[in-house]
């Protein structure tokens, strides 16, 4: 095996592991750390004020997974062309996913912490839409990459 053919292979096991950590985060968060966060706190605005305090510092690693993946399906793309299909598709909807992470980090969440105590829910709908969204792309690239490579 050459030393090219292992760095594509450690590529595709690196990729799918944090593809895996991405959706896995991601449905977690959806599916069971915000419906708790409901119904522990039923006031909108100390709802805001802790999930303030929970995103609080998670900007860095968010860009560091998304870059990482980005970077890993740039080398299977150079090195596996009989993965180019699936890892274009998966590189186009990490793209998508990233621009709107970009979006909620950098004017959702700005204008949230401004936002007038009655504006809070409409904020709180939209950022479960876009989660959600951001959520079907990466779960979407996610399986694309798995089948491509395991098929």
């Amino acid at each position: 095996m050459s030393d090219l053919a292992g760095v594509a292979r450690l590529a595709v096991v690196a990729h799918l592991a944090l593809a895996a950590v991405w959706l896995g985060s991601m449905v977690y968060s959806l599916a069971v750390v915000q419906p708790r966060v409901d119904r522990f706190f039923p006031d909108p605005e100390r709802r805001e004020e802790f999930l303030l305090a929970l995103a609080q510092g998670n900007r860095r690693p968010v860009v560091a997974l998304i870059a990482a993946l980005l970077l890993t399906d740039l080398v299977v793309l150079l090195f596996r062309p009989e993965l180019r299909l699936g890892y274009t598709i998966a590189l186009v909807a990490y793209l998508l996913a990233g621009a709107l992470f970009v979006h909620v980090s950098w004017r959702h969440w700005p204008a949230r912490v401004f936002a007038l105590p009655e504006e809070l829910p409409g904020f709180q709908r939209r950022l479960r839409r876009i989660a959600w969204t951001m959520t079907a792309l990466v779960g979407a690239a996610f399986l694309t990459t798995s089948v491509a490579s395991v098929g």
